[in-house]
């Protein structure tokens, strides 16, 4: 059985997310990151870096959600292109949320809340967040998904941090905002697939148990 650990947060939905739409049975093991589990032991033994989301399968253990997220769909054949443009496609954009989209709203994010407000790493990640958006907002402007007409590995990767960051972008700074319509399209279409709604309705029944 694939032992998926991980909490609801966006880098914990996206392999849970890729297992639902496989079809494939997994068990989640909650990491409850507010209340420090991810700097046990056990969980550090699986993660070195002491993040979430971890997973074993079948004898290998991954962490990083990039990686997980590669593992399951090279092993199964489905939500990354073989070849082609398509495939760089994939992997170009599952790599600019990796590298950019997240850990651009996540740092806004964080002083954004701080105790101690410190105006120029606000503003500094906040415009990097908007230029982010407004990337996105180009490639799907010209796509419907972000590796062309295929659904991919690419969208499950930044689905989550476009829908958690924009309903904080909507709620902090709508007037910075450009209209994002197409990105606004793109999130609701992922948002209401059946796989998608039942991953996040599992962790979220999963961070109630605790």
């Amino acid at each position: 059985m694939i032992k998926l650990h991980t909490w609801n947060t966006p880098n914990g939905q996206k392999p849970a997310i890729l297992l639902e739409e496989l079809g494939l049975e997994y068990d989640v093991l909650p990491i409850n990151i507010g209340a420090g589990v991810q700097h046990n032991a056990d969980f550090r033994a699986l993660s070195p870096n002491g993040k979430i989301p971890a997973l074993q399968d079948d004898g290998i253990t991954l962490f990083e959600s990039g990686a997980i997220i590669l593992h399951l769909a090279e092993k199964h054949g489905a939500f990354l292109p073989a070849d082609g443009q398509a495939r760089a496609d994939a992997l170009a954009w599952t790599f600019w949320q990796v590298g950019g989209l997240g850990p651009m709203i996540g740092q806004w994010g964080h002083f954004q809340m701080a105790p101690e407000k410190l105006p120029y790493a606000i503003e500094r990640y906040l415009a990097e967040t908007l230029r982010l958006f407004d990337v996105l907002e180009k490639r799907l402007a010209e796509q419907p998904y972000l590796a062309g007409g295929m659904y991919s590995v690419a969208d499950i990767m930044t689905f989550p941090w476009a829908k958690g960051g924009l309903q904080f972008l909507d709620g902090a700074v709508a007037d910075r905002l450009t209209p994002l319509a197409h990105t606004r399209r793109w999130i609701q279409q992922i948002d209401t697939r059946p796989a998608v709604v039942r991953a996040l309705a599992r962790l979220d029944r999963t961070v109630q148990k605790g």
